[in-house]
C-alpha cells in the first residue's frame, strides 16, 4: 500500500502532467510548459534556423516565389545534371573564345600556308569536276577527240620528216 501511495502522488503531480495515467491521455509524455502551473521552471525558446536567416536564402526564396508567380516553373533536373551542362556550356565557351585568338594571332607563314591549302584544294576540285564531265560524255564524242589526236600527231611527224 505504501507503493500505491507513492506512486499516485508522484502521479497527480501538478508540475509533471504528463505523466499523469488517466484513461483520456496517451502514453507520451507533454510538456510541462503548456500549462502555467509551474514559474519556477525555464521555458524553451524557439531556436532560430540559421539557414532561413541568411541572406542568400531569402534572396533564393524570394526569386522562387516571384517566379512561380510568373509562371516560370523552376526546372526538375537534379542537380548533378545541371552542373554538367554548366560545365558542359563554359567548355564549349572556353574553346570558342580560343578558336577567335587563333584566328586573330595568326603569323605570316600561317596565312600563306592557309592560301596555299585553298588554292591546292580549289585545284583538286576543279580536276574532280573534269573527271566527271569526261565520265559523263558520250563515248562516240570520246572516240572523235581521239581521232583528232591521232590524226594531229600523225600530221605532226610528216612535218617533221
Amino acid at each position: 500500500m505504501t507503493t500505491m501511495f507513492r506512486y499516485s502522488v508522484f502521479l497527480q503531480d501538478p508540475c509533471d502532467p504528463g505523466l499523469s495515467l488517466s484513461p483520456g491521455r496517451s502514453v507520451m509524455a507533454e510538456p510541462d510548459y503548456l500549462e502555467g502551473d509551474c514559474d519556477e521552471l525555464i521555458k524553451p525558446k524557439k531556436l532560430i534556423n540559421p539557414v532561413k536567416n541568411s541572406r542568400n536564402h531569402q534572396d533564393l526564396h524570394r526569386e522562387l516565389l516571384m517566379n512561380q508567380k510568373r509562371g516560370l516553373a523552376a526546372q526538375n533536373k537534379p542537380e548533378l545534371q545541371k552542373v554538367l551542362e554548366k560545365r558542359k556550356r563554359e567548355q564549349v565557351l572556353k574553346a570558342q573564345k580560343e578558336e577567335q585568338e587563333a584566328h586573330k594571332k595568326r603569323s605570316d607563314l600561317e596565312i600563306e600556308l592557309m592560301k596555299r591549302q585553298q588554292k591546292l584544294e580549289q585545284l583538286e576540285l576543279e580536276q574532280q569536276k573534269n573527271e566527271d564531265e569526261q565520265e559523263n560524255t558520250p563515248e562516240f564524242v570520246k572516240m572523235k577527240s581521239n581521232l583528232r589526236r591521232t590524226k594531229q600527231e600523225t600530221d605532226g611527224e610528216e612535218r617533221t620528216t
